[in-house]
């Protein structure tokens, strides 16, 4: 017979959770941090130890920051804007006392975005949905621009400009249920090792390509980055889709430039239930621009199907771009920077291998 097994204590459980957890003193610094706070936090426990809170997490919503700073009994707060080692960040965080002495608090934290949905089943769902309509649609489509085809050839030439006028609007009909039917598509990604920078010059390429006076493309990349998993084709739809909206949002910018960042972010891990365990997505891809941001009633809902900004718009194109980062197992988050002018579009992929 075995012998019983010795359950590992309560440091080594805290060290092995997937959450940022600190132990703060009564004063409000930081007496412990597990290994998920040094990751997030991009420094070690030794240098946080002794830091108050609020010095290395700095919180914009005046509120929590004020009951942080009184520790309050309990307090759990989502998507809160924050700067973290003078890093914009968005985060979920949770603060309780001690049972054995309530002047102690546990503090949890953990990234937010925009990307993170109440979960995959509700999700496709939704959009399977809109797919199975689109699909019923599409036949009863086709039919009508074969009529329209056939009503052309014996009507005169001034009568044509109407049955070419349906052909039109039936074709542009058709591409908008294409893209509801990506949308509630299983992945058809296909991940790889995957050169982040050729991806991102190609869709680059494209916009050039298609613009010639709007704004100026700017790179600034980090060279040494090695390749991360994804599905290079994807991926260039992805940026081609983001840098084309960022070149939309400063047309009346005067010189405007966006610039596509990428580098290494240590501190990104993605708590990410539908994997079943915390996923490193060190790689950031951000698209940036000079615009003037998207309304803060639509921010918390950019990334949903049918939402958009733009007067003409169908609110499919980052619907889309969250699907495919999704299904490439990355995320995606908006951030806007009041003080610098700047909107924000960030990809966090995880390595290659």
């Amino acid at each position: 017979m075995k012998g019983k097994q010795v359950a590992p204590d309560a440091a080594a459980q805290i060290d092995g959770m997937i959450f940022a957890v600190l132990l703060l003193d009564p004063e409000g610094c930081i007496a412990q941090a597990n290994s998920a706070a040094e990751e997030m936090f991009g420094r070690s426990a030794h240098k946080l130890i002794g830091e108050h809170l609020l010095q290395v997490l700095r919180i914009e919503n005046e509120r929590v920051s004020a009951s942080l700073e009184r520790g309050e009994m309990q307090l759990i707060a989502r998507s809160l804007s924050a700067s973290m080692m003078g890093e914009a960040r968005c985060i979920n965080l949770t603060s309780s006392p001690l049972n054995s002495d309530p002047s102690w608090r546990l503090v949890t934290l953990s990234e937010a975005s925009q990307d993170d949905a109440p979960g995959d089943v509700e999700e496709n769902n939704e959009l399977r949905a809109p797919a199975i309509l689109a699909h019923e649609i599409k036949n009863p489509l086709s039919a009508i621009r074969g009529a329209s085809q056939l009503l052309s050839r014996r009507l005169g030439e001034r009568d044509k400009a109407l049955t070419q006028l349906i052909s039109t609007e039936v074709d542009r009909i058709a591409s908008l249920i294409d893209r509801m039917q990506q949308l509630g598509a299983k992945s058809s990604v296909t991940n790889g090792p995957c050169n982040l920078h050729q991806a991102i010059r190609a869709a680059m390429a494209v916009m050039r390509a298609s613009r010639t006076r709007d704004c100026e493309l700017v790179e600034e990349f980090d060279p040494s980055l090695p390749a991360v998993a994804a599905d290079e084709g994807a991926l260039e739809q992805v940026l081609t889709n983001l840098i084309s909206n960022a070149c939309d949002a400063c047309r009346d910018v005067e010189d405007a430039k966006v610039m596509v960042q990428t580098r290494y972010s240590s501190g990104s891990v993605f708590n990410a239930i539908r994997f079943g365990k915390a996923t490193r997505l060190p790689i950031e891809i951000t698209v940036t621009d000079p615009g003037p941001g998207i309304d803060p009633a639509l921010q918390d809902r950019i990334f949903e199907p049918f939402v958009s900004t733009k007067p003409l718009g169908q609110g499919l194109g980052l619907a889309l771009v969250r699907k495919l980062v999704r299904d490439m197992g990355g995320r995606i988050a908006y951030h806007r920077d009041e003080r610098a002018s700047l909107t924000h579009f960030r990809i966090n992929l995880p390595l290659a291998g």
